[in-house]
């Protein structure tokens, strides 16, 4: 498939081996492609239809129209409002009927807020009956955190922390879950060329817990990234290391979140959509924003790049010794803008922590697209310069 796509005059899309594009008399054609499933696009009905025939001339396979089915999600699109919605409702469905919850009572967050799963509660032999039960709903929640529900990231994250020694209160959260998702099972991904901030421009949030992690102190990075008012790309996980101030937390999570920008802006601009300003980056802690754009030492970060020396010397991680640098050069080549906002504001945060419920359905409808006023366009407003006059 490959060297007939290249034959056909495309090329792969920026670092992703599984996305093709060919530009031909000012029309171009995407194709995405899992295993042996497609999905085509064109600028161009007549150049569309042109290539699915000589696909399918090639290779044996089916054309099923236009798409409203792909990997298990259902897609809704209106061209008039020009909206495209995602949703995994079915799955989530069946998710829920598979394991007897689906009459069970709704809870509003994924996990109790303010709370922590600990290894203390893991059993020195863990029921088998429970920990195959255990790891199945796991993975479940799993396909649905990768493709729909930034929501469920961090519980999700939490959950897999426990999958070689589940034990009772581990499953109790994991059932908490289930109910949660027995309340939004029908929640979607809504994306809008009519969204008025930023059209076809990348911008995310980032953010970390320090120490959050009850047995090693390590801290937990959480960042979305959004496209035309709809998240496309997020994470949540456990950092590498341990981290000795709340600013060198945040530095890590942001370089983490830096790879990605670097990433889906090589994408975007493989696809014509190149972005020519930095992608904004929202953070919330002064210090981090400083450091990614001031080499000098201060006192709570001169221990960081010799830190990380030492650990690559270790060949513990190689990635970590290079985060530093790495993030302040994107910085400098206006790749990257770290843009301050306040604590209330960040949308990440409900990647890092069991966040209380207000919070969290605030920062889930801004993430799915759903939100009414959206924070970017607040914080748009905000960062604006003012003039400033003294004696």
């Amino acid at each position: 498939m490959s060297n007939w796509l290249k034959n056909e005059g495309f090329n792969t899309v920026g670092y992703e081996k599984s996305m093709w594009c060919k530009e031909e008399n000012g029309h171009k054609i995407l194709m995405g492609s899992h295993i042996d499933d497609f999905i085509i696009c064109s600028t161009s009905r007549q150049m569309l239809d042109h290539f699915r025939k000589r696909l399918l001339e090639k290779f044996d396979g089916d054309y099923l129209g236009p798409i409203n089915h792909y990997l298990g999600c259902e897609i809704e699109r209106d061209r008039k409002s020009k909206t495209a919605i995602i949703t995994q409702k079915q799955y989530s469905k069946h998710i829920l009927q598979a394991n007897g919850m689906w009459d069970c009572n709704p809870k509003y967050t994924p996990m109790v807020p303010n709370t922590r799963l600990s290894a203390s509660d893991c059993p020195d032999v863990p029921d088998p009956v429970l920990h195959k039960r255990y790891r199945t709903i796991i993975g479940q929640l799993g396909y649905l955190v990768n493709m729909t529900r930034p929501d469920l990231a961090w519980a999700y994250s939490e959950l897999c922390k426990f999958l070689h020694r589940p034990g009772d209160a581990h499953m109790a959260a994991a059932k908490h879950v289930l109910q949660y998702l027995r309340g939004t099972y029908d929640q979607c991904l809504k994306y809008s060329s009519q969204q008025g901030v930023r059209h076809n421009t990348l911008w995310g949030w980032v953010d970390s817990d320090w120490a959050a992690d009850k047995e090693t102190r390590r801290s937990h990075t959480g960042y979305v990234l959004m496209l035309n008012g709809g998240a496309i790309s997020w994470k949540s996980r456990r950092q590498d290391s341990v981290s000795l101030s709340t600013s060198e937390a945040e530095y890590i999570a942001a370089s983490q979140c830096a790879q990605e920008v670097v990433y889906l802006r090589e994408i975007l601009r493989e696809c014509r959509f190149i972005q020519n300003e930095p992608t904004h980056v929202y953070e919330d802690n002064r210090a981090c924003i400083l450091m990614s754009e001031n080499p000098v030492s201060r006192e709570k970060s001169r221990h960081v790049e010799p830190l990380q020396r030492l650990v690559a010397d270790q060949d513990m991680s190689r990635h970590v010794a290079l985060r530093q640098m790495f993030l302040r050069e994107l910085v400098g080549l206006k790749v990257i803008r770290m843009v301050p906002c306040s604590t209330q504001k960040m949308v990440a945060d409900a990647l890092t922590k069991s966040l209380p419920e207000p919070a969290l359905r605030r920062h889930r409808d801004e993430m799915l697209g759903k939100a009414k006023a959206p924070y970017c366009a607040y914080l748009l407003h905000a960062m604006k310069p003012c003039m400033i006059s003294g004696g």
